[in-house]
């Protein structure tokens, strides 16, 4: 069994080809970084180095991997006969993954096994995203023949991997616990055999469960932990007042969870207990600067922070909690992180209402705006 994963970073290495790898595949690193690829080429093994309750060490080897950017030809030929073709890139990159992909597919044999395609990404149905990228590069009529030879489900993923050691090289730091849930009907009755991930008849639940539990609770810290003034992540939840905060965020969140997708409230509380509990490791050296980077696209339309405060204050439930990482967010002042950058000058240069639409995708007149307005005219007055 063969696995073209797309992304070679510490994610990458570190989660998806880890279990790939664990289940058996032969796996080939594909990514435009020519020296992170050169060196992989250059190694035999890396090791991701687990922390935490069980920790272990685990060898990856048997890999390949190859230059996306330079070597399309090597790729394709990988990606025609692979069996698993995943990422972890980033959905704003995924456009770039997809004229492979739509390559391999027109040169796949009609009569091979469909190549499941998944991204896993930090995004709510990533892969259909990836999919509609790949459609568009074909015609109507030949969609449907491209289509056939590929499955594509969509998947929900969960792992803290921090920012890495500077000598660290391939070898990757993450915690004990990952998640990587499958919707499982694309697959009919064929599912793969990937032990470490389990397949789900509905992954909305899991993927709207750990985006604003997992990834809402993370950036909150870092902002409120980073207006706080603390370096790690661990630290910012050691201060009571921080953890205050972000416990107020995700007990809003939490109620969105428990109406929308039926989880029982003492489920959804061990479930934000466990994730605080990650946070709160300090063998993980996560920084707020790094888990707060990318702020514009953090304040996403459909992101962690203004999707559930849209869907609760549509239906009236309080949202102060959120409001007030967002405004934490607006705050996110770091010369070094381009995002950040670029926020704090729309923040000066537009009206709080212009702002909040073009940034939020909020519109006029939406139950969220006023509160949203307000939040922005704070900021950018240093309330």
């Amino acid at each position: 069994m063969k696995a073209v994963h797309f992304g070679a970073g510490n994610i990458g290495r570190g989660f998806v080809g880890l279990l790939l790898h664990d289940a058996g595949y032969e796996v080939v690193f594909a990514d435009v970084n020519a020296e992170l690829i050169d060196r992989l080429a250059a190694s035999d093994h890396y090791t991701v180095h687990e922390v935490g309750q069980g920790a272990r060490d685990r060898r990856v080897d048997g890999y390949r991997a190859i230059n996306s950017q330079t070597d399309a030809a090597a790729l394709l030929d990988e990606l025609v006969t692979a069996d698993v073709a995943t990422t972890a890139v980033g959905p704003g990159i995924l456009r770039f993954i997809a004229p492979h992909l739509v390559a391999a597919l027109r040169a796949r044999p009609a009569d091979a096994a469909p190549l499941a395609i998944m991204a896993c990404e930090n995004a709510i149905n990533a892969t259909d995203l990836l999919h509609d990228e790949i459609a568009s590069l074909s015609s109507p009529e030949e969609w449907p023949q491209l289509a056939a030879k590929a499955v594509f489900a969509n998947t929900a993923v969960d792992r803290i991997v921090p920012g890495q050691a500077t000598d660290a090289g391939l070898d990757v730091t993450v915690e004990t616990f990952f998640e990587w849930a499958i919707e499982g009907a694309p697959f009919g009755g064929a599912a793969l055999d990937i032990p470490g991930a389990h397949f789900v008849d509905d992954l909305a639940p899991y993927i709207e469960r750990k985006l604003f539990t997992v990834n809402t609770g993370h950036a909150a810290t870092a902002y409120f932990g980073f207006l706080a003034g603390h370096e790690r992540i661990s630290d910012a939840l050691a201060d009571p007042t921080v953890a205050a905060a972000v416990e107020r965020v995700l007990a809003e969140t939490s109620a969105l969870i428990v109406t929308k997708h039926g989880f029982t409230e003492a489920e959804q509380a061990a479930y934000r207990a466990r994730i605080l509990d990650r946070f709160r490791n300090p063998e993980l050296p996560d920084t707020v600067e790094r888990v707060g980077r990318q702020p514009l696209r953090k304040l996403g339309r459909h992101e962690r922070f203004v999707g559930p405060a849209a869907e609760l204050a549509q239906a009236g439930r309080p949202v102060d909690g959120l409001l007030a990482a967002i405004g934490a967010a607006l705050r996110f002042d770091v010369p070094s992180d381009p995002e950040s950058v670029e926020l704090q000058r729309l923040l000066a240069a537009s009206e709080p209402a212009a702002f909040v639409h073009e940034v939020t995708g909020i519109a006029a007149g939406h139950p969220l705006e006023p509160g949203l307005v307000r939040v922005v005219a704070e900021a950018r007055t240093g309330v």
